[in-house]
């Protein structure tokens, strides 16, 4: 790796986090096709640079998250599931999913092709839960059990807790502020944990790269935030859907 790859890979991240098209899929991919061998560090290095993602929605939303109570509870509520579950699949999810382009390429595919049924499915019915405070514990508690899904690399956390709350009664709007806002102590956890486990086997210069990787993803992901609470005033996940089929048709389409 170098500090170029660092940065397009941060940007990849950046980009795809709070998109429903899964960025952890997407940096496994991106990986491959930049000839990078799938050595611990760079397991750790896609699991890490969540974290200047996960940065912008603390900068965005502050206030909601150390402030608001109400939905701090309910961010709580919902992260139970994925917590456990994430605890509990550590070493499989790094150790064998982490690493299967097959994986990745099966859940783009099988979750694009949900997104699109199930905005077909749910177009026109809209939701009935319309601010952040008037999510139950039930729901919270079941849009984690969604977003835990996306413990397997290509499935989305974002697409998977959107959809969830979606079917829910949610708002689209709400749905999306509580998957920016969830993200938080999901990935958070997620970075801190396995860092803990990992960086004391890290060179300074790969920490380097953990740094560049890090300030690229912020930057992008505030931008690619603020890109989609535009998008979903007007449209539908459908083209996220679209695009996950065609992504995974063009890799093996195309030499």
């Amino acid at each position: 790796m170098d500090f170029l790859t660092a940065v397009v890979l941060g940007a990849i991240e950046g980009i795809s986090e709070f998109l429903p098209i899964s960025s952890t899929g997407h940096l496994i991919l991106a990986s491959h096709l930049l000839g990078l061998t799938p050595t611990e560090f760079l397991k750790s290095f896609e699991i890490a640079i969540q974290g200047g993602a996960i940065l912008s929605v603390v900068v965005l939303y502050w206030q909601r998250l150390l402030v608001d109570f109400e939905v701090i509870k309910r961010i709580i509520t919902a992260f139970i599931p994925t917590g456990v579950l994430g605890f509990a699949l550590y070493k499989t999810i790094k150790g064998y999913l982490l690493g299967s382009n097959c994986v990745v390429l099966w859940s783009l595919l099988i979750g694009g092709v949900l997104l699109i049924v199930f905005e077909l499915w749910y177009r026109g019915k809209g939701g009935t839960t319309s601010e952040l405070t008037d999510i139950s514990y039930k729901q919270s508690f079941l849009i984690g059990f969604f977003q835990a899904i996306a413990v397997i690399p290509g499935v989305s956390r974002a697409g998977a807790t959107i959809i969830g709350g979606l079917a829910l009664g949610l708002r689209r709007e709400v749905i999306v502020e509580f998957s920016f806002l969830l993200a938080v102590p999901t990935m958070l956890t997620a970075t801190g944990y396995d860092l803990l486990k990992n960086a004391p086997h890290f060179s300074l210069h790969q920490l380097h790269f953990l740094a560049v990787g890090f300030i690229s993803s912020f930057v992008v992901a505030l931008l690619s935030i603020k890109f989609l609470l535009h998008f979903i005033r007007t449209h539908t996940f459908i083209p996220f859907g679209v695009y996950r089929i065609i992504f995974v048709l063009s890799w093996f389409i195309l030499p």
